[in-house]
C-alpha cells in the first residue's frame, strides 16, 4: 500500500509540475513590437511625395504616443525605416516615359511604380518617432535592384537583420502596426508568421494606400493565421 501512495504521490506532483511549468512557459511568452515605416514621406504632416490617407498630426501623435506607452510597458520595440538609393528600380522617375503608380514587369516581376521616396540621407526619410524608444531600426530596400516592402527581406530574397535580432531578444510574439496596411505592414506581418512568430495588427495605428487593396491585405494576414484587432488594448 505504502508502495501505490508513494505512486500515486509522485504522479500526482508530475501533474502539478507538468501544470505549473506549462502555464508559466504561456506566461513567459515574451512580446515586442514592429513599428513600420512611419515616415515622413508617408504622411500628408510632412507633405511627403507618398503620403498615405489620413496621416496627419493626430495619426502620427496616435503612433508616437502608443509606442511610448508600449515601451513603459516593457516591450521591446523595434522599427522599419524604407532607406532607398536615388537610382532605386521602384521610382517611375528611374523609367523614361513611365508615371507615378504605374505597373510594370522587371526581370519577370510586377513591380508598382512609385515616386521617389524615403531616399537615403533626405529629411522625409526619417522616421517620426522618438528613435530612442526603438531598440533596433531595420533599414529595408538599400539594394536599387529590388523593391522591399517586408522588413525581413526584399523583393530578391536577401534577408534582413530583423528575425535574428528579435530571436536574439527571445521575442516569440509580435504587435505590429504602421504604414502602409496593403504593402509594408501586410509583408511584414506575413513574413513574422512565416518565421514563427505569433502576431497581432493593430488596425487603427496603421494607414493604407488604397481601401480595396487594404481590405484585401486584411483577409490576407487572417487567412495567414494573424490576429487583428481594432485598436490598442493596454
Amino acid at each position: 500500500m505504502k508502495h501505490i501512495s508513494f505512486i500515486i504521490a509522485a504522479l500526482s506532483f508530475a501533474g502539478v509540475f507538468l501544470l505549473f511549468h506549462t502555464t508559466m512557459s504561456i506566461a513567459e511568452e515574451k512580446t515586442g513590437v514592429i513599428v513600420v515605416d512611419v515616415q515622413g514621406d508617408f504622411t500628408t504632416l510632412k507633405n511627403g511625395s507618398l503620403a498615405c490617407n489620413s496621416t496627419d498630426k493626430a495619426y502620427v501623435d496616435k503612433v508616437v504616443e502608443a509606442t511610448r506607452a508600449l515601451s513603459k510597458k516593457g516591450y521591446l520595440v523595434f522599427a522599419t525605416q524604407d532607406w532607398h538609393p536615388a537610382d532605386h528600380m521602384s521610382f517611375f522617375s528611374n523609367h523614361a516615359g513611365k508615371k507615378p503608380y504605374e505597373v510594370m514587369k522587371i526581370d519577370g516581376r510586377t513591380q508598382v511604380l512609385w515616386p521617389p521616396h524615403c531616399v537615403q540621407g533626405t529629411e522625409n526619410a526619417r522616421i517620426l518617432v522618438d528613435n530612442n524608444l526603438f531598440m533596433a531600426v531595420v533599414k529595408k530596400g538599400k539594394n536599387p535592384k529590388y523593391d522591399s516592402y517586408s522588413g525581413f527581406q526584399d523583393d530578391g530574397g536577401d534577408i534582413t537583420e530583423m528575425n535574428s535580432i528579435l530571436k536574439r531578444n527571445g521575442i516569440q510574439k509580435l504587435l505590429v502596426y504602421g504604414i502602409a496596411t496593403d504593402y509594408c505592414v501586410k509583408a511584414t506581418a506575413i513574413d513574422a508568421v512565416e518565421a514563427g512568430f505569433k502576431v497581432t495588427v493593430i488596425e487603427d495605428l496603421c494607414r493604407y494606400v488604397a481601401p480595396d487593396t487594404s481590405a484585401k491585405a486584411l483577409q490576407e494576414m487572417k487567412d495567414k493565421g494573424i490576429t487583428i484587432v481594432k485598436e490598442l488594448s493596454l
